[in-house]
């Protein structure tokens, strides 16, 4: 007996609507990359495994899928590790390439790569699949695509001023209200760290932050001290657990919290830059703000930090998220390669979009029309019509067999297909067609040209 098929959890099939939902969001993303001056690159799905792994830290390596060597990948395995079972020290052995578990560091190999042949300040986007051996829950997959605009080449914070507003645009184009664009800087987290005499437990501190939102302050401190945090360290950042107001007025806390450091003011510094410009420029339906628990990326990021949450109607993680590198590039030998970057997280986005019910009626992969068949003659007559309105990109197309007219039109209904075209004997000697509203049940007989015109404006 055959087995049920299946796929692979945290992996999808995609219907033609949901297909045609997912390119209409991918359009609107692409076309304002291209607004703002990005242009498109592409990398393989895969990479050799040393190009990957330790770019992400502890955590991102164990999400990396791994490729078993072609062949008997058991052939130059090392037999102590192997006789050990040592999975770890094992895989370097068996193991030479990875699927990309991001958009970012293929870019930066990339850069390294092709940087004779670059034009600097570098502007890339990049709208693939990538791959996370991740746990599968509601917007989370292990098989999903990013949605990446970089810069590198420059130092220039009217990037990260332009990358607010590419965002703002994207999510506006998209019918999204009230999406916030979360911003922080590395150069904070590290002051705050600095001035409670934690710098050495940076990591420790910041991703315990970061959890605020999750656990409350009262787990936010017990988390810390368990993490080796003194108690007098917690009290001198306890502002941070009641960080509210303005932009403006959240830039001068931080500016009395990191007085004393000169890294903490140099982020200051930067964020003042980059929220004032917004401000003075302006957004159309997003919100800017300063969240200084925002600690994403910390392996590689080094200046402004950014993530984006939906609407608070809905219940979703971030859709979004970047940040200022300045040294990525390096990783691969070329050194002092500053870039900033962004992402768009195109299957949460659809959920959310999904959610508030914003795709437009007209996005859809099915035709416009469905030409009736009643014939060999009636048949060819109607693909004389069929080719002459695809050349004026209309989606039509005739039903392949000589079935009752019945299944026919049923056909056209279980596809959602809106109208169809009747053309028997009476139409082709009169030179005309009938045209069927199947919503409505309204019938025209129409010469070409306004068949043509009627399936355009509808």
């Amino acid at each position: 007996m055959a087995s049920k098929p299946s796929i692979p959890k945290g992996t999808r099939d995609f219907s033609p609507a949901e297909v045609a939902k997912r390119h209409y969001i991918i359009q609107i993303i692409k076309s304002n990359f291209e607004k703002f001056g990005f242009q498109p690159i592409e990398t393989p799905s895969f990479e050799n495994s040393e190009t990957l792994m330790g770019k992400y830290g502890e955590e991102g390596d164990r999400l990396i899928f791994k490729i078993l060597n072609s062949g008997d990948y058991l052939a130059k395995a090392n037999a102590t590790h192997l006789e050990n079972k040592d999975s770890t020290k094992l895989t370097a052995s068996i193991s030479e390439k990875a699927l990309r578990y991001d958009l970012t560091v293929p870019f930066a190999r990339y850069v390294v790569q092709h940087q004779n042949d670059i034009e600097f300040p570098f502007k890339r986007y990049q709208i693939q699949p990538v791959w996370r051996a991740d746990r599968p829950q509601k917007g989370r997959f292990r098989e999903f695509f990013q949605c990446d605009a970089d810069v590198v080449g420059s130092t220039s914070l009217w990037q990260e001023v332009e990358l607010v507003q590419l965002y703002d645009t994207v999510f506006s184009a998209l019918g999204l209200e009230g999406v916030t664009i979360k911003i922080n800087n590395r150069k904070v987290l590290s002051g705050i760290a600095e001035v409670i005499g934690a710098s050495d437990k940076l990591i420790d501190f910041t991703v315990t932050l970061d959890k605020l939102d999750k656990i409350g302050e009262d787990g936010v401190k017990k988390e810390m001290m368990e993490k080796g945090i003194s108690a007098e360290a917690i009290l001198k950042v306890q502002p941070l657990f009641n960080f509210t107001g303005t932009i403006s007025e959240k830039i001068s806390q931080l500016s009395v919290l990191l007085a004393e450091s000169q890294e903490g003011m140099k982020g200051v510094a930067e964020l003042r830059f980059i929220c004032d410009n917004v401000t003075k420029l302006g957004l159309g339906n997003s919100i800017l703000d300063l969240d200084v628990t925002l600690a994403r990326g910390l392996n590689y990021y080094t200046g402004a930090i950014f993530e984006v949450a939906p609407p608070k109607s809905v219940a979703m993680g971030s859709i979004g998220g970047g940040g200022r590198y300045d040294d990525l590039t390096g990783i691969f030998g070329l050194k002092n390669m500053s870039g900033v970057g962004i992402s768009f997280g195109l299957d949460r986005i659809y959920l959310v979009i999904e959610e508030l019910n914003l795709f437009p009626q007209t996005v859809t992969a099915t035709s416009k029309a469905l030409f009736i068949n009643y014939g060999e003659a009636e048949a060819f007559y109607g693909l004389q019509a069929i080719q002459k309105l695809r050349a004026a990109g209309i989606k039509v197309e005739l039903y392949p067999d000589n079935a009752k007219v019945a299944k026919q039109f049923q056909h056209a209904d279980k596809r959602g297909i809106p109208f169809a075209v009747i053309v028997g004997d009476q139409e082709m000697v009169s030179n005309t067609y009938s045209l069927k509203n199947l919503i409505t049940g309204d019938q025209l007989s129409l010469d070409f040209e306004s068949l043509k015109q009627n399936l355009l404006k509808s």
